[in-house]
């Protein structure tokens, strides 16, 4: 019976979340890409719904959404608005959920509400200006003090840095890194906004330079010493997760957009869907979008039963699914022939923003690596012929 009303309770939030980006996102996207910004009074009504905390526990604010519905809510917002999904990954998955893992008590007590409400936004600090994939070798560094730790260093990248309120600022000292919680308004914070990118221009990037920053001695996140090898790994995987229906969301917006497109547009007398090559493409792009979406359902489900096959599971359908989400939007903006080069259409918006999926939480060459790792291992038949 509680499973039933879970289900149900899930279906009523995620059909409400719908009605909510039909209405409050999708209206206003022109707006925010002039803007280059998602506006604050929408991020408060995200908030006030529970939406910044849609997988957390209801003790602080959230809506208790399993990891397949999560996925499914972030698919929502994903094919309207990448960078209102972008939100949800760093604020929800990213920091917030990383929090609920390895925070103390007293820390998702004082924090955890004050992200639920959008009283405070958050971002992720890991990458730096020589630093992306080789996360391990982070150069931004601390010292221990008698009340506090203090930090130094450069972070670049950070998405929705410029306007954070609280970072996770990941820092090494004598080759292990630590997390620590930092808030904008300790001294010697300073953020500026990344300019002039490809995409993912509303998302408000930033560079922060940390001087001589002190950080209290209870704002550690996990053990000290140990912030790559727990909360980070953690906290990307979590990522990951978002990431991969991110990359199904782009795709299932760029399919629809290609089938609407083609069965309006004529030339040659004819519409294009009646054009062998072109229904070539949508049979193809239907076809990935059909395999992307088994491949995150199962790394949700997975991820429910707490399954140690959870986390490879989710590398291999961020990866296969960032790669769709940039197939299928190249083939939907080719149906749109000169038209898809235009923003009347949504193909030019999704065409650029789904590149950067191949790019975060890790490249695609670093999530092959990780799978091929794995095949090497799992599918190694010992004693058998060369």
């Amino acid at each position: 019976m509680s499973t039933q009303v879970e289900v149900q309770g899930a279906q009523e939030i995620l059909r409400e979340a719908e009605s909510f980006v039909d209405r409050e996102i999708r209206p206003f996207l022109h707006d925010f890409k002039q803007r280059e910004s998602i506006p604050r009074e929408t991020i408060r009504a995200m908030a006030e719904r529970g939406y910044l905390a849609a997988s957390w526990p209801s003790e602080y604010g959230g809506l208790e959404l399993n990891p397949v519905d999560y996925g499914r809510f972030t698919e929502l917002f994903g094919k309207a608005s990448p960078a209102v999904r972008s939100l949800i990954t760093v604020h929800t998955s990213l920091v917030g959920e990383t929090l609920l893992r390895f925070g103390t008590d007293k820390q998702k007590a004082d924090w955890l509400p004050k992200l639920s409400s959008g009283e405070w936004l958050s971002a992720f600090g890991l990458s730096e200006p020589e630093i992306g994939s080789d996360a391990k070798n982070i150069r931004t560094n601390w010292r221990e003090e008698a009340d506090a730790y203090v930090l130094n260093g450069s972070k670049k990248w950070i998405t929705f840095g410029a306007i954070a309120d609280v970072f996770v600022i990941v820092a090494e000292n004598n080759g292990r890194s630590t997390a620590f919680w930092v808030e904008r308004d300790f001294g010697g914070v300073e953020t500026r906004r990344i300019e002039g990118l490809m995409a993912a221009r509303e998302t408000e990037l930033a560079e922060i330079e940390l001087t001589e920053v002190r950080v209290p001695k209870d704002h550690v996140i996990g053990r000290l010493n140990d912030g790559f090898e727990y909360v980070v790994t953690s906290a990307l995987d979590h990522g990951r997760y978002s990431i991969a229906w991110a990359g199904l969301a782009i795709a299932q917006e760029a399919l629809e957009a290609m089938v609407a497109y083609s069965r309006k547009r004529v030339q040659f007398g004819q519409r294009l869907n009646q054009f062998q090559l072109i229904r070539g493409m949508i049979g193809d792009a239907t076809t990935k979008i059909h395999a992307a979406r088994a491949l995150c359902l199962r790394a949700g489900e997975l991820r429910a039963n707490r399954s140690p096959e959870a986390v490879i599971e989710t590398t291999i359908a961020k990866y296969f699914a960032s790669k769709v989400a940039v197939e299928v939007a190249n083939d939907a903006l080719q149906v749109h022939g000169a038209n898809g080069f235009t923003d009347r259409y949504p193909v030019e918006r999704l065409y650029r923003e789904a590149k950067v999926l191949e790019i975060i939480e890790g490249s695609s060459q670093m999530q092959q690596e990780m799978i091929a790792h794995y095949g090497l291992k799992k599918y190694h038949k010992r004693g058998g012929k060369a």
